[in-house]
């Protein structure tokens, strides 16, 4: 039993890093102080390094040599390249969800849509990105490919260092929601072409909501 500790010990402190970085409490590009933390969470900096090193595996910090640790910072470019190849993953998960759904699958995905529905007419965007996020995910999990599954959720943590902002900008929460809608009548109709095209088409509208938050901020 003494052997185990130091490797719970460690996902511990990754997952309540993780949650920070999530929640822009480390944003992008700031420094990771590791005496610091160290102090903070009562542990040595043995196990803080481990969980730094998972960190890094799933691309939420870097580690630089002879500079330490910093929060990742996603680039327009990675923006770029990583939205194309999430259509094209999550838009194959459409296909195989379909294909395989059962009646009470399509009755609890449609569950999760209606808490979209709710956060969007009351204006709740934490609770509509919440509830997207499990959207996507039950229909990744109908889709059954646990190697699809394990791309998709290592993407899509790099993407909530900058994704949730963009349902901040104006029309995007709506846009996002009538998105939602035309997939879920995809899948309540069986139609797994239809799935696949607008699940494909949401992603990259999500980059375009990205791109133009980007270009406010720039010119604001």
């Amino acid at each position: 039993m003494n052997r185990i500790a130091p490797t719970a010990l460690y996902q511990e402190v990754a997952e309540r890093l993780r949650q920070r970085i999530f929640a822009h409490e480390l944003t992008p590009g700031t420094w990771i102080d590791e005496q610091k933390l160290a102090e903070q969470y009562g542990i040595s900096r043995t196990p803080l390094r481990e969980a730094l090193k998972v960190l890094a595996s799933e691309g939420l910090v870097e580690l630089k040599p002879r500079r330490g640790c910093y929060v990742t910072e996603i680039s327009r470019q990675d923006l770029d390249d990583i939205f194309p190849l999430m259509a094209l993953l999550e838009g194959r998960c459409a296909v195989d969800a379909v294909n395989r759904a059962k009646p009470a699958d399509i009755k609890e995905l449609k569950a999760i849509h209606e808490k979209l529905e709710a956060a969007a007419r009351d204006g709740r965007i934490d609770a509509f990105f919440e509830a997207n996020q499990a959207f996507h995910r039950r229909i990744q999990e109908m889709a059954n490919n646990r190697w699809l599954l394990s791309v998709i959720q290592d993407l899509r943590k790099v993407l909530k260092l900058s994704r949730l902002h963009s349902l901040s900008l104006e029309g995007r929460l709506q846009q996002s929601l009538e998105e939602h809608r035309t997939i879920m009548a995809a899948f309540e109709a069986q139609d797994a072409a239809k799935a696949e095209k607008t699940m494909h088409d949401h992603l990259l509208s999500g980059r375009e909501a990205l791109a133009r938050m980007l270009e406010n901020g720039k010119g604001g």
